[in-house]
């Protein structure tokens, strides 16, 4: 996603909350969703910790197959880095799933 993108994101988004993180959605002209990441050092210190999250994000939108036509954005809060892989994975999880059935 470009800088344009994001600020489509931001001006016309559907939120979707948990305590560690927060994901902006809203649909898209194409075919396909797309993710961005922000991931802020002020947040979580360590860059392998913020590595870590991004990578664990995007492998979980990636094998959600039944999203279409949406810009997600998620943002990670405070933290975030104290939560474990499979919870965070669990927390994303249940979050696709309210996304798909909002936008169903």
């Amino acid at each position: 996603m470009k800088s344009e993108d994001f600020n489509l994101v931001f001006s016309d988004a559907e939120k979707f909350a948990k305590i560690f993180f927060l994901l902006l959605v809203s649909k898209n002209k194409y075919n396909y969703s797309r993710l961005g990441l922000i991931v802020a050092k002020k947040n979580v210190k360590l860059a392998t910790k913020r590595n870590k999250i991004k990578r664990i994000v995007r492998e979980s939108f990636r094998k959600q197959q039944e999203l279409k036509n949406l810009d997600i954005i998620f943002i990670a809060k405070k933290e975030i880095d104290n939560l474990n892989s499979k919870k965070l994975r669990d927390q994303l999880d249940k979050q696709w799933k309210k996304i798909h059935d909002y936008y169903q």
